[in-house]
Order: C-alpha cells, then structure tokens, then sequence
C-alpha cells in the first residue's frame, strides 16, 4: 500500500505565534498600573538594531524593522542555527 494522503487541514489547524522583540525595560508595576492608552514605554533599543524573532516564545530569527510606507515590517535576516536540531 501507499503513504497515506497528506491532510493540509491538519497543517492549517497548527496555531503559531510569531512574536518581534524590539527592545526591553523594567517598569514598576504602580507606574504600569498608571499608564492609559497612547502611553510611550522608552526601551533600550536603537534604531538601527536587529530585533528576535520568536515562534510560540522561542527565537527561531533576526531580523530587521523595515519602514513600507505607512506599515512596519520585520526582515528576516538570519535563522537562528540549532533551532530545529
């Protein structure tokens, strides 16, 4: 007999979650607390920094912020090597 057929719905039913870290900071909690919608949160990131690229909370890439004219978007440039060994 044959392999059996491959099901692409259980492929579409795999839930990922792709996170970009820019930067970090460590906020009291009181000032968190205290913070309201369109609050600026100052990181120790600069511009020109490559950011992590995290799926479901592991690195698995660099990458770089790409202005695409009214979007942000995120370059991949390099995989993090051993992720998948």
């Amino acid at each position: 007999m044959g392999e059996p057929a491959f099901d692409i719905n259980a492929v579409n039913a795999i839930k990922v979650e792709i996170s970009v870290v820019i930067g970090k900071t460590n906020i009291p909690i009181q000032q968190l607390l205290k913070m309201g919608r369109g609050a600026v949160v100052e990181l120790d990131a600069y511009q020109d920094e490559s950011v992590w690229i995290l799926a479901n909370d592991e690195p698995i890439a660099r990458g770089e912020i790409v202005l695409q004219g009214d979007s942000i978007a995120v370059e991949v440039t390099e995989a993090v090597t051993g992720y998948f060994d």
